[in-house]
């Protein structure tokens, strides 16, 4: 029996009014990879993201999680999802831990809750700032709380938008090395990134979205052999000139 894909998106189309913010948009995500979702500014990766994660509504087209319809099903699909966007916040009043418990509460309760903090305490990794507010926290400790947030429940499908912009070179590190340890653990990934250097590292399979139109996908390996590139960085700054 061949596996259902991660997700599958069909001839996606979302405006604003006049404006084509994804425009045919296809491709799809394997059970257990990690897929880079990429382009300038404006290109349609966030609509993309936030349209898969059912927070926008499809203009025409259709969105597959694990064979659930997100227009047609998207209680079932937020049931295996898990959406960090690039702006994600916590409650700053909460310690590291007690803000973990009361996210856990809104996927179980008992025993569930608790191994599911538990696992949240694990990949954040903070040792005893756990128990510090969140207030007190710097940018790469709040980020690492938020992705443990994201990836406590073991959603099907982590999709993760900008997840260390803003971070010094260690945290970023240490939070591509979290992302690269839960794919394929009954994780697959659906990221975002500026970062080429980041987008080459994880990901098995990059997309590369410009002005709403998917132009490029294929392997790190693939595309820039496709460019006749030494980076991906260098093949970003090809396929967005053509």
């Amino acid at each position: 029996m061949i596996p259902l894909n991660a997700l599958d998106v069909k001839d996606l189309y979302k405006s604003y009014g006049e404006f084509k913010a994804l425009d045919g948009v296809s491709f799809s995500v394997k059970d257990g990879e990690i897929y880079g979702l990429i382009g300038p500014n404006g290109a349609g990766k966030t609509t993309a993201l936030r349209t898969i994660s059912t927070l926008l509504t499809i203009d025409s087209g259709e969105i597959d999680v694990y064979g659930a319809s997100v227009k047609r099903e998207p209680d079932s699909v937020r049931k295996i999802i898990s959406y960090l966007p690039e702006d994600a916040g916590a409650y700053k009043d909460l310690t590291g831990r007690k803000y973990l418990a009361f996210m856990a509460n809104f996927f179980g309760g008992g025993e569930e809750a608790a191994a599911m903090v538990n696992k949240g305490i694990e990949i954040a990794d903070l040792d005893d700032r756990i128990d510090s507010k969140v207030s007190t926290y710097s940018k790469g400790m709040m980020r690492r709380l938020l992705i443990a947030r994201a990836i406590m429940p073991q959603p099907k499908l982590a999709i993760l938008d900008e997840v260390t912009s803003g971070l010094d070179v260690v945290n970023a590190y240490e939070i591509r090395g979290i992302i690269k340890s839960i794919a394929g653990r009954g994780v697959s990934v659906l990221l975002s990134s500026h970062n080429m250097f980041e987008v080459e590292f994880l990901c098995d399979r990059v997309g590369m979205i410009n002005k709403g139109v998917l132009v490029q996908e294929g392997t790190p390996e693939q595309l820039k052999a496709k460019f006749g590139a030494k980076s991906l960085e260098e093949v970003f700054v090809k396929a967005v000139g053509e």
